[in-house]
């Protein structure tokens, strides 16, 4: 009988849709939401100014018609209306004027209207009542005007919101798409698989939806290989994988700028206690004055120093850092290392050790130097006055050896794999005191790294350290 191999149809739809278009639902629903009731809020705020500048209009009207009839006397009966112009009207009373008075602190009245009583339908019209010479009579404005003005303002207002609303409604839409692509493209992979299988639809929504846990804020989160479908574990497996290398960056991201900030915290705040002390005594005290100078100037450069340490490994991840390799002697830029350590540190015994032999190297000469000024700074750093640090050049089995050597303090055998990580110290105070960032040797492993060297670390507790690291030698018949 001829082997028969079953095919299951594709789904008609996407594994994927339900989840996707019940995810993207809801996050347009709470953008939504959340656009409604800022604009809600604004909406009350400006209904609130509104009444206030309907009142203070109100008030504002009548004292300036109270003025004028103070000025001029209040008109006759015969006379009424004494004047009937613009938005108001004045009338004479036949009874004891009526209404209420107005005691609000934040609309203090004027005083022509000091001793009136209001009466207002803020639909329509405002109205004092008041008594001169004896005489009651009422003055009203008319809120029409105002009004429309404010209709019309309300009308744009919520026209130019619903069309805000509606855009962003639009561009949200097409945000969480974006985003939700990716998974989209892993359901239609899925879908096809699907296809050539007797897996079922309700699986690889299982799949889909385990994988619409996983986010930033749960990159920890990993697809349950047991419970998924055999044929999908290959590509949950690869998944889950991808997840392990996005979360160790991202931590190892984390942990970058959490050190990175710290380490810039500490001369920053330096800097503000120095300036706090030159505003309270500096200006006075000549001796404060200089100390302050000397600390911010200190600080300053250590910020530098840290900040340009900080760009050249960013510019390392991202694979933007220069590297220019050049034809040189190893040994003459040793010699001109050595001689410039010896002019900055003088209370040090640099010792040479290499012969006359030129070592021929092809690398980026001014990374190299950068590499063997670190070490010795290192070196100058952690170990004592007067003591010796040694330089040695040697070149064996196709390799070039640099070793800096001192009689220091030493490493901790337990500290010595970490010691080229970011930021790590083997003593925060000794560090903090000679001026250590912990990112020297990060960046000098970075260069010996890119120049297919390696580093080579042998140090002993109160005795010393001496730290290797070797290159590959330039030979002739390398040329083309």
């Amino acid at each position: 009988m001829p082997r028969h191999t079953r095919f299951q149809a594709p789904p008609s739809q996407d594994p994927l849709g339900g989840a996707k278009t019940s995810l993207a639902f809801r996050l347009n629903l709470g953008f939504f939401f959340r656009q409604l009731g800022v604009f809600l809020m604004m909406d009350l705020l400006l209904l609130g100014m509104a009444v206030f500048g309907i009142f203070l209009y109100g008030e504002t009207r009548c004292a300036d018609v109270a003025a004028l009839v103070e000025e001029r006397g209040v008109p006759s009966a015969v006379a009424l209306p004494w004047i009937e112009a613009s938005d108001y009207t004045i009338s004479l009373l036949d009874r004891e004027p009526e209404g209420i008075s107005l005691s609000l602190p934040w609309l203090t009245p004027r005083s022509e209207t000091q001793q009136a009583l209001r009466s207002y339908d803020l639909t329509s019209y405002y109205t004092v009542e008041l008594v001169q010479d004896n005489i009651p009579y009422a003055i009203t404005v008319s809120l029409s005007g105002i009004y429309r003005a404010l209709y019309w303002a309300g009308v744009v207002l919520l026209v130019c919101q619903g069309l805000s609303l509606i855009t962003g409604l639009f561009r949200s839409n097409r945000s969480i798409h974006k985003v939700l692509r990716p998974i989209q493209d892993l359901a239609a992979t899925a879908a096809r698989l699907n296809s050539m299988t007797h897996m079922s639809r309700q699986e690889l929504q299982a799949l889909a939806g385990e994988l619409e846990k996983i986010n930033a804020r749960h990159l920890d989160s990993r697809i349950d290989l047991p419970s998924t479908q055999k044929e999908l574990r290959a590509l949950a497996r690869a998944i889950n994988d991808m997840l392990d290398r996005i979360n160790k960056a991202y931590s190892a991201q984390m942990r970058f700028v959490s050190d990175a900030s710290h380490e810039l915290r500490t001369p920053i705040a330096v800097i503000q206690g120095y300036a706090a002390l030159l505003d309270r005594w500096g200006k006075d005290d000549p001796q404060a004055l200089q100390e302050s100078i000397q600390a911010i100037r200190s600080e300053a450069k250590a910020m530098e120093e840290l900040v340009e340490q900080l760009l050249f490994l960013a510019r390392g991840d991202n694979d933007t850092q220069p590297v220019k390799p050049e034809l040189f002697d190893l040994t003459a830029l040793a010699g001109e290392v050595l001689r410039e350590e010896e002019m900055i540190h003088e209370d040090r015994v640099f010792l040479p050790r290499w012969g006359e032999e030129p070592i021929p190297v092809r690398a980026d000469q001014g990374l190299i130097k950068q590499v063997m000024r670190i070490l010795m700074n290192n070196s100058v750093q952690y170990s004592p006055p007067g003591s010796r640090v040694y330089l040695r050049l040697s070149a064996k089995d196709g390799l070039a050896r640099v070793t800096v050597q001192d009689e220091g303090m030493g490493i901790a055998p337990e500290s010595i794999p970490h010691i080229f990580q970011r930021f790590y110290r083997t003593d925060q105070s000794r560090d903090r005191r000679t001026g250590g960032t912990g990112l020297g040797l990060s960046i000098a492993k970075w260069i010996v790294d890119r120049h297919g060297g390696w580093f080579e670390v042998v140090s002993r507790e109160g005795i010393g350290t001496r730290i290797s690291f070797l290159l590959p030698l330039w030979e002739e018949e390398e040329e083309p």
